[in-house]
């Protein structure tokens, strides 16, 4: 859980591009290397030394749910919601083996309230908003795993062929529900469902094929020209399908 692709900590990505030190503390490197328990008792040795430290117990309750430790994994969740209300629980790939628990809906009509009180009720269409949630999750779920396996066994076993595979899956999988979405409701608007939920159509657009890639392209522009959408990913987007062509890239992104 620890990137913009996915995995152990995804948290410690997005702390890190805000400006956050730049080394990984003793809890990540464990969690890194695969020592999944020993990086749990590291952040719980911490917690005791400090219990409002966010980061640190919303990482914990990452890798409890990892580790299928379900009733710990709530506990710290809600603790972690309580200290910061956003809607990266809902698309944390390290949350999908909670959201088979029955207890996970109601965690997530929790933190919604939690969002939408504190933050003047910026989720307009929710429901839009929780599947975008959900297909976020997927889009980003299982790199960090395919790295691990990459480091552990080889780049070219058939364990990390598999989950390539399964993770080919996924995408595509993804990619059918988002043109479904699409059809029905339009791209996703940042007034409409909010900034994680609105970026999930570019994640997983951008891992689909050239010809869908130009298909939205345009609909991207014309929403970040309404402020709806980021240009950031535009650009991206632009040069991902210049470069596929053998053609030079505008934004150098």
């Amino acid at each position: 859980m620890k990137k913009q692709i996915a995995g152990l900590c995804l948290f410690l990505f997005v702390a890190q591009g805000a400006g956050a030190q730049g080394k990984l503390n003793k809890a990540d490197s464990l969690s890194h290397a695969g020592e999944i328990k020993a990086s749990i008792e590291e952040h719980k040795r911490v917690f005791l030394q400090d219990s409002l430290d966010y980061l640190n117990v919303y990482n914990m309750a990452c890798l409890l749910s990892v580790e299928r430790q379900a009733d710990s994994a709530f506990k710290y969740l809600y603790y972690s919601a309580r200290l910061n209300s956003t809607e990266l629980p809902l698309t944390d790939p390290d949350f999908i083996p909670l959201k088979d628990d029955k207890r996970w809906p109601a965690f997530e009509e929790y933190l919604v309230n939690l969002i939408q009180t504190k933050y003047d009720h910026p989720i307009a269409d929710e429901a839009y908003a929780r599947k975008l949630w959900h297909m976020r999750a997927l889009d980003q779920a299982y790199y960090a795993e395919i790295g691990l396996a990459e480091r552990k066994i080889g780049r070219n076993s058939s364990v990390v062929y598999a989950l390539w595979k399964m993770k080919e899956g996924i995408n595509e999988q993804n990619q059918k529900e988002l043109e479904s979405l699409v059809a029905k409701k339009g791209w996703p608007k940042v007034s409409q469902v909010g900034k994680h939920a609105a970026g999930t159509a570019f994640l997983v657009i951008q891992h689909s094929d050239l010809e869908k890639q130009k298909k939205y392209l345009p609909v991207i522009k014309k929403l970040c020209e309404e402020k709806e959408a980021d240009w950031a990913a535009y650009a991206l987007m632009y040069d991902r399908i210049q470069v596929d062509q053998n053609k030079p890239q505008r934004y150098g992104s």
